[in-house]
């Protein structure tokens, strides 16, 4: 009798374990196991399940010891992974969030490059071009002992390069479309703006010239050309 109340009690109690593991909701991870999960996954440069873990990090534990390494983290898994508009979201985050910490250098760097990379075509607004030559002027301007201030100049001159290929594109367009002043007008201001990007500037010298003939011409004609009410008259 002794011998199967023994035997009943223990199988009670695996019962309880099995009752456990199917129906009870397992335990959330830690945040150090969410923080070792992240780095792994890094390393393996599987980037989604990194962003995954990371994410939950920070919003399960916000107050965590891994909260400020993992949200950096967090904006560099995007950065690899080719969400740059996610990446420059947490890198701004992180940037309001610590301005004073240590690797904000760092992060303006990634901001700017993010922000670069997001141009896809000289036809579209480019004020992620002109925003990304902020963060790396200001890395010049307050970092300039930084490691990646050299590399913000390099920046600074590709994006300013961007700006004025699609202001020769629009001044172009002016041009074909006959609007001979304000195609004039773009091209003197690319003349005014890049005189650093010298095959730029040339260019935009050059045309702005023709530019310039051609309005004159367009004006005269419109000068000596009689108007309507004179027409009218002439046929009266």
């Amino acid at each position: 009798m002794r011998t199967l109340l023994v035997f009943t009690l223990l199988f009670l109690l695996n019962g309880c374990g099995i009752v456990d593991y199917y129906f009870l909701t397992p335990p959330e991870d830690t945040a150090q196991e969410l923080f070792e999960n992240a780095k792994n996954e890094m390393q393996d440069k599987n980037y989604p399940s990194a962003i995954e873990s990371l994410s939950k990090l920070n919003d399960r534990y916000p107050f965590s010891p891994y909260a400020l390494t993992a949200r950096l983290m967090l904006g560099d898994a995007y950065f690899l992974n080719k969400q740059y508009l996610e990446a420059i979201d947490v890198y701004e985050e992180f940037l309001n969030m610590h301005p004073r910490n240590e690797k904000v250098d760092y992060v303006l760097f990634q901001i700017g490059v993010s922000k670069f990379n997001t141009h896809h075509s000289i036809d579209l607004p480019q004020t992620q071009l002109a925003s990304a030559i902020e963060s790396f002027q200001r890395i010049i301007n307050s970092y300039p002992q930084s490691q990646y201030a050299e590399q913000a100049h390099e920046y600074i001159t590709k994006c300013r390069k961007l700006l004025a290929e699609h202001e020769i594109y629009v001044a172009e367009y002016y041009f074909k479309a006959q609007l001979y002043k304000a195609a004039w007008m773009r091209f003197s201001y690319i003349v005014d703006t890049y005189s650093d990007l010298q095959e730029i500037h040339d260019l935009a010298d050059s045309r702005r010239k023709v530019a310039f003939y051609y309005y004159q011409q367009q004006e005269n004609t419109e000068r000596r050309s009689p108007s309507m009410f004179k027409s009218l008259f002439d046929w009266l």
